[in-house]
C-alpha cells in the first residue's frame, strides 16, 4: 500500500497560504491616560503595572483591568 503524497509535501516559500497571521501591538497606558471601556464608559488612568495590570478611575468606581486590556482603549 503507498503512502499518501499529501504529508510529504512541502510548502513553497512564495505560497499566499504561508502568510503569517498579524500580530496585533500591545496596548501600553501611562499615568493620565484618557481610555474608554465597553461596560464602564470614560476614565483616567491611575496606575500602571508594566504588562500586568491598569487602574482606571471611571467616576464613581475604580477598576483594575488585567492584560490583555481587550475592552480598553485609549483615546
Amino acid at each position: 500500500m503507498r503512502t499518501s503524497r499529501a504529508a510529504t509535501r512541502r510548502s513553497l516559500p512564495g505560497s499566499p497560504f504561508n502568510v503569517p497571521p498579524q500580530v496585533e501591538p500591545e496596548k501600553t497606558f501611562a499615568l493620565h491616560d484618557l481610555v474608554t471601556h465597553d461596560k464602564y464608559g470614560l476614565g483616567v488612568v491611575l496606575d500602571v503595572e508594566e504588562g500586568v495590570a491598569v487602574t482606571v478611575d471611571f467616576r464613581p468606581l475604580r477598576v483594575r483591568t488585567l492584560a490583555p486590556y481587550s475592552k480598553l482603549n485609549k483615546l
